[in-house]
């Protein structure tokens, strides 16, 4: 398997081929889709899709890090991180193709 990364363009070429949208309607349509699943999650809110997996917002408290080139301890500010946890339907389909 090649080591290549999917873009919005190869989603938008793809809904431009299989759906049969203009280009520029398939790039649309995935900027709203993306602009969307940000929006909920920006609301604290999770987006499940299903079949597919959960995307979900989880809190980071402060910690104290280290730069490891020179030892120097730095203080990491709670942030909030993004978590993607696949469903089981993903893992299983995946596993299936690895096989």
């Amino acid at each position: 398997m090649a080591n290549r990364t999917l873009t919005r363009a190869d989603i938008a070429e793809a809904l431009y081929e299989q759906v049969g949208l203009s280009r520029n309607e398939s790039a649309d349509l995935v900027e709203s889709v993306l602009d969307e699943i940000a929006q909920t999650l920006v609301g604290g809110e999770a987006v499940k899709i299903s079949s597919f997996g959960s995307f979900s917002l989880r809190e980071k408290g402060e910690r104290v890090g280290r730069n490891p080139k020179t030892g120097v301890e730095v203080p990491i500010s709670p942030r909030k991180v993004v978590v993607f946890r696949a469903s089981h339907v993903l893992k299983d389909h995946i596993n299936e193709k690895g096989a």
